[in-house]
């Protein structure tokens, strides 16, 4: 039996799982959390075989709360479930520690295979995610948001979406001053001037969604 530990900050999107895992005889789901802080919180009292997160919750997430978790529980076997599918991510997400990366909108039979197989010890990258990424690692990259730190590309992210700077600062919780810093340093290095630009950057770069 593989004991799953589902973290995503959508209750439907757990629910949604669990009904997935009821049906699969060696899987059952043991703990759940909603954000990065009840992840590593849950990690403390739980031993999971298998870790299923999502890259953007509240408060700590995406690759920071990757290699928070790898200090904590170093051999504990991490999954990424993303609505992300742009291959610069998971590359991040494998390099902080995660030893699989798969998106939301795959079928189920897929979710479970990467599961079986993350959980046996081995890497599993989703067909179509594992093409991009190859295209990706064999083409030279030009591409301005290489250069964005992982929380600079997390902001991006945020701002593109239609958040404002409180916002992005109560979700991600950091302060006001600290995103209107990531704010400036991110347009710079991606040399734009305005919002506007900077969503045209992300709609060209197919980094919306």
């Amino acid at each position: 039996m593989i004991h799953l530990f589902v973290a995503d900050d959508h209750a439907i999107v757990r629910s949604g799982l669990k009904q997935i895992f009821a049906l699969a005889p060696d899987l059952t789901v043991i703990a759940e959390a909603s954000n990065g802080a009840e992840v590593l919180d849950g990690l403390r009292t739980h031993a999971p075989d298998l870790l299923l997160l999502d890259m953007n919750m509240s408060g700590i997430s995406g690759p920071d709360l990757i290699t928070r978790i790898r200090a904590q529980r170093p051999l504990l076997p991490i999954l990424v479930l993303s609505m992300h599918n742009e291959a610069q991510l998971a590359n991040r997400a494998l390099r902080a520690g995660a030893n699989g990366y798969i998106t939301k909108d795959c079928e189920p039979e897929v979710l479970l295979a990467g599961i079986r197989k993350v959980a046996s010890g081995r890497g599993f990258i989703a067909p179509d995610m594992a093409e991009k990424m190859a295209f990706d690692a064999s083409s030279p990259s030009s591409s301005l948001h290489a250069r964005l730190s992982d929380r600079e590309l997390e902001v991006f992210r945020l701002l593109v979406s239609g958040l404002g700077v409180n916002e992005i600062a109560e979700k991600i919780c950091i302060s006001n001053k600290t995103v209107s810093t990531h704010k400036v340093r991110l347009m710079e290095k991606l040399r734009v001037t305005s919002l506007a630009e900077l969503v045209m950057y992300a709609v060209e770069h197919h980094l919306t969604g």
